[in-house]
């Protein structure tokens, strides 16, 4: 790890949050990094320490931050194929695999979307976060189907605002135990950390977690299941999952927030994205991408008897 010290005048008119100054400063850190090196003392004004990350700088304030460069495991390209559904010189759309986790992290630092995409356009490793590059929004790892990622630098800052801000709109195929309440809802709830099991996401309540809201629509019923179209408005971890749980019932095979015993025999959770609608970067008019159901899936819905 190397260490140095950077100095830096804040010369704006206006008061500035210190963490917000900082991350431009330093490009390559996280706005949670710089808060955290904050929090942790080694950030000074006019050679006093500030601990907190709201404080407001005033014009000529001179402000000293300590920064620790640590290395990081930067994700190889490999040959694994992929499903290309759509490609131009800013995006490409993927038709990702079940099986397949979009980037490297703890566990997998390998055999990777990412390490896909570094193979076939080695030009996206200097795109976005460094070791996830050109990845704007994901799917579990057990989750198939619609994937957009950029291919430039500016692809990337205009996904990144389309999801941001709601424009990009996402459909999935959910095959769920039993059937909703309704045949079309709206689940709107805060959803966190599950305090029992911290790997896992839960519906949490009073001022826990972030909002979450999700709207579905039945498209066909069976005797002991329903197909859902699912349009996730925000996009929290695991969210789906999560609601349709909540609403009682849970995405067929999905043993984290479902039933410990398959009511299908599958070996992942039927759960598809089926349909990606958003405006490419520098176009007015919105463009479709869908992928159909892939053959395990479709075969599971063939042998269910419609009620």
């Amino acid at each position: 790890m190397k260490t140095e010290l950077v100095e830096v005048t804040f010369s704006k008119e206006s008061p500035e949050r210190l963490d917000k100054f900082l991350a431009g400063q330093i490009a390559s850190f996280s706005r949670a990094r710089i808060q955290g090196m904050i929090t942790a003392g080694d950030v000074l004004v006019n050679g006093k320490v500030v601990s907190k990350a709201s404080y407001k700088l005033e014009t000529g304030d001179k402000v000293s931050a300590l920064v620790t460069a640590i290395a990081e495991d930067l994700p190889e390209e490999q040959n694994i194929a992929l499903e290309v559904v759509y490609e131009d010189e800013n995006v490409v759309v993927i038709n990702k695999p079940a099986g397949l986790v979009v980037h490297p992290g703890a566990g997998n630092a390998e055999n990777t979307l990412v390490n896909a995409l570094l193979y076939r356009w080695p030009q996206i490793a200097a795109v976005g976060e460094p070791t996830r590059p050109g990845i704007v929004h994901r799917l579990d790892k057990d989750t198939s189907g619609v994937l957009i990622v950029a291919k430039t630098t500016y692809a990337y800052a205009w996904l990144v605002r389309q999801f941001k801000t709601r424009k990009a709109k996402k459909s999935y195929l959910a095959l769920v135990e039993g059937k909703p309440p309704t045949p079309t809802g709206r689940i709107e709830t805060r959803i966190g950390r599950d305090e029992r099991h911290r790997q896992r996401m839960a519906v949490v309540y009073g001022d826990q977690g972030r909002k979450a809201e999700t709207e579905f629509y039945t498209v066909a019923g069976f005797r002991d299941h329903t197909l859902l179209e699912v349009h996730p408005l925000t996009g929290r971890t695991h969210q789906i999952r999560v609601h349709l749980a909540f609403l009682g019932c849970p995405v067929v095979g999905d043993q984290v927030y479902g039933r410990r015993r398959k009511s299908i025999e599958t070996d992942r959770f039927f759960l598809h994205a089926s349909k990606l609608l958003l405006r490419l970067p520098g176009e007015n008019e919105e463009a479709e991408f869908t992928a159909s159901l892939p053959a395990d899936l479709q075969s599971i819905l063939d042998q269910l008897e419609k009620a």
